[in-house]
């Protein structure tokens, strides 16, 4: 999940000077959500008469500014359903733009293998790292020895699961519910989710207020993903704790950290 240290690792490893860092989410955010971004800010600045008449004539220029470090453009267009009033969507709206999400994370994932030779090729790195986004595992199936996404990953990437603990996980949801941010979710569990939240509270959609949904579904979405990163670590590659990953604040040490963890794996 987003939180154990995915993003701190390659970033250590990139400015240690020997790595490339591929940003999953990056990537996604600029190569295959931009449009949809940019469109939904020009849809915003369309309804203000002065920014209207500017954009018509070509007076002005909107892009996003997506960052490793800033993906708020990519969360924002993902949005939250609800009340529109405080800031929700149609529910339908949102599942469209889940879908392009999905799409953009698998087409993401399968660029590795490119980024990797191009990392290679053009500037010389042999040392790649791949910082995939947390959703990774609702795009993919862990018990399918075929899964496309999977097979390519694991023909040219070592993968390692972060493993946390009970603790992490209620900081993880404390850290949410202080600034609950939109988040991809499966289709079938997103639908079921929303059903049970309607239900629970006796509302109808439009009068769910969106933080409150997306906070309650944060934790209903740490149950779902673990054994689904417990499956891909087992079947798909190795595991290490989010405590020994945040003691690797050196290249050398996360390399002694993984190399510990394939002679485990192979005992």
């Amino acid at each position: 999940m987003s939180g154990l240290g995915k993003t701190h690792v390659s970033n250590m490893l990139r400015e240690g000077g020997d790595w490339f860092h591929y940003s999953v989410d990056y990537r996604i955010g600029t190569r295959y959500m931009g449009e949809h971004i940019v469109d939904n800010f020009k849809q915003e600045a369309m309804k203000n008469p002065f920014l209207n008449d500017l954009l018509r004539t070509d007076s002005i220029y909107i892009a996003s500014n997506i960052t490793f470090d800033n993906l708020a453009p990519l969360s924002t267009y993902l949005g939250k359903p609800g009340n529109s009033a405080k800031g929700g969507m149609p529910f339908e709206q949102y599942l469209k733009r889940q879908e392009q999400h999905r799409v953009a994370e698998v087409s993401s994932l399968l660029d590795t293998a490119h980024f990797i030779n191009r990392a290679s090729e053009i500037y010389g790195y042999d040392n790649f790292v791949c910082d995939s986004g947390g959703s990774i595992c609702e795009v993919v199936n862990p018990d399918d020895a075929n899964d496309p996404v999977l097979k390519s990953l694991s023909e040219n990437l070592l993968m390692v699961g972060i493993e946390g603990t009970s603790a992490h996980s209620a900081e993880l949801v404390r850290r949410f519910d202080k600034a609950p941010k939109p988040m991809y979710y499966q289709k079938d569990f997103l639908i079921r989710i929303w059903n049970t939240y309607l239900a629970e509270n006796d509302i109808e959609p439009a009068q769910v207020d969106p933080d409150s949904f997306v906070r309650w579904a944060y934790s209903q979405a740490l149950a779902h993903r673990k054994p689904l990163y417990d499956s891909m670590a087992k079947n798909w590659g190795i595991s290490v704790s989010a405590a020994d990953i945040a003691k690797a604040t050196t290249p050398e040490a996360f390399q002694t950290l993984i190399a510990q963890a394939l002679e485990k794996h192979a005992a």
